[in-house]
């Protein structure tokens, strides 16, 4: 069982080191309510069924709530983001869940407040090394925090170099090509479309290809 927890840890501390941006900065002056928390807080992942993180979080506040735990555990957090899709041609913001079937709560860890999360429907465990759960390291926590604050949402990618698309808005509308090169930052893509019988490129925003 420890090596399986150890599996699940380690999946998730790549998972964060994969998502979040390197470079990302956050602010130091920090919530004041953070600032008086207990010195042994710290900030600790649960595990659930994808698809419910809403749910237990739900019930999870509920639980601390009704049991007066609001001294020991002080925040309960799904980590999202907004993301811009494109379907049936029109364009849509979505709340996506950066890590399925996570949740990061903030808690003084003791018997009382382990117990009061452990035994929350809907959780299936703490990530931790053994029976220890074990707490992110702050950056972490400030990256993940920073992120879900980030105002312009991000634009789904559902394509890579090499692939077939159909170019659905602009003056190529339906025109077929490959696509050539990726630009995350400007979130552009260079598409090969082949004119009287030459690949020509044709630089688009993401928005404006599907994949076939």
């Amino acid at each position: 069982m420890a090596d399986e927890k150890d599996l699940v840890e380690d999946g998730l501390e790549e998972d964060i080191d994969e998502t979040l941006d390197d470079d990302a900065e956050f602010d130091d002056e920090g919530d004041e309510s953070s600032e008086k928390r207990p010195s042994d807080t710290g900030w600790y992942v649960i595990h659930s069924y994808s698809g419910y993180e809403n749910k237990v979080q739900k019930n999870l506040m509920h639980r601390i709530e009704s049991m007066g735990m609001q001294d020991s555990i002080f925040q309960i957090v799904v980590p999202t983001e907004e993301e811009v899709e494109l379907k049936d041609g029109h364009r849509r913001t979505v709340e996506r869940r950066v890590f399925p079937g996570y949740i990061l709560v903030e808690m003084v860890l003791d018997e009382d407040s382990w117990y009061v999360v452990r035994n929350t429907p809907g959780v299936t465990g703490f990530v931790g090394s053994g029976n220890k759960p074990t707490p992110l390291r702050q950056d972490d926590v400030d990256k993940i925090l920073k992120r879900m604050e980030a105002e312009a949402p991000k634009v789904k990618v559902s394509f890579r170099v090499g692939d077939r698309v159909r170019i659905v808005e602009g003056p190529f509308e339906d025109f077929m090509g490959t696509v050539d090169e990726l630009d995350l930052d400007r979130t552009r893509v260079r598409v090969l479309v082949n004119f009287f019988g030459r690949e020509t490129p044709i630089d688009l925003d993401f928005l404006q290809v599907e994949r076939t």
